[in-house]
């Protein structure tokens, strides 16, 4: 069975966000008829109430449409109150949680795969501490006990859903900005290896991307649709086909001569598990 998602992360609703590309992907999604589809974080600027109201209304838009996977990025996490409150969670994440639920790592079953979340936004917390001061709340952390969650949906899925794992933070080293989207990195790869993903949906950096981890892991990390995107470069969301044997990510780019988003370049990976070893097969424009 053949699943495809609209995996999109980032706009970043409030001053830097791109309204009109936003509006135009709106128009498109009943064109591009996907089974799912995936925001992975991102959705305000500053956490704010209308920040997050003309996120919810992005989120019903898709929805009539697919339905619909949403989770909190490291800008939706009210991360200030931390010092005020410092042993209560629920403050940080009260404003997302009023427009998008209580669940802050969902899982969607659709007839051809399981998507899962792992929540990597936890604001200054121990896991995800650095040396750099203005990293403090911006890098993530993906505990052991998230991974453990996702391996027992894993292991519960009948074999023929694909395994999909959407956080937040980049996994694999931003080509532009050469960063790593989670503080422990090492071993945030090593626990997601060991979840039993086959698709990993990321965001976080700002520039679109399809890779390996280690051989074995589809990464597809998708761009932004904010003002603040990498190098210069076109605001993206991807569209991930997965086949019995293949997994196809699709880079949608923004033409500024027709004011929409264009399919450009496809990245393709021989399915993890399925054939032995996954690795790129195809690489198009």
């Amino acid at each position: 069975m053949t699943v495809q998602l609209l995996h999109l992360s980032d706009p970043h609703f409030g001053g830097l966000a791109a309204l009109d590309q936003i509006e135009a992907l709106e128009q498109m999604l009943p064109d591009l008829r996907p089974d799912a589809v995936v925001i992975t974080g991102d959705l305000s600027q500053r956490a704010r109430h209308g920040e997050f109201q003309r996120a919810r209304a992005l989120v019903q838009a898709a929805a009539r449409t697919a339905p619909v996977l949403v989770m909190p990025g490291n800008h939706d996490v009210a991360w200030w109150t931390r010092p005020l409150i410092p042993f209560a969670k629920q403050p940080l994440y009260a404003k997302y949680t009023r427009y998008f639920g209580a669940d802050l790592a969902p899982t969607l079953a659709l007839p051809g795969a399981v998507i899962a979340s792992a929540l990597t936004s936890h604001g200054v917390a121990w896991g995800s501490l650095t040396l750099r001061i203005r990293d403090l709340a911006v890098k993530g952390h993906l505990p052991k006990r998230e991974v453990a969650r996702v391996r027992g949906l894993f292991e519960a899925a009948p074999r023929e859903q694909a395994r999909v794992l959407a956080v937040h933070h980049n996994v694999l080293r931003g080509d532009i900005s050469r960063r790593m989207g989670l503080a422990r990195w090492r071993q945030a790869q090593r626990r997601i290896l060991a979840s039993g993903a086959e698709v990993v949906l990321c965001g976080h950096d700002h520039q679109e991307g399809a890779e390996l981890l280690a051989g074995r892991v589809v990464v597809s990390t998708a761009g932004t649709l904010c003002k603040r995107t990498r190098g210069g470069r076109p605001s993206s969301f991807n569209f991930v086909t997965i086949e019995p044997s293949a997994i196809h990510i699709t880079f949608f780019r923004w033409d500024v001569e027709s004011r929409r988003f264009r399919a450009s370049d496809t990245a393709a990976f021989a399915r993890p598990g399925r054939q032995a070893p996954a690795q790129p097969v195809q690489a198009a424009s």
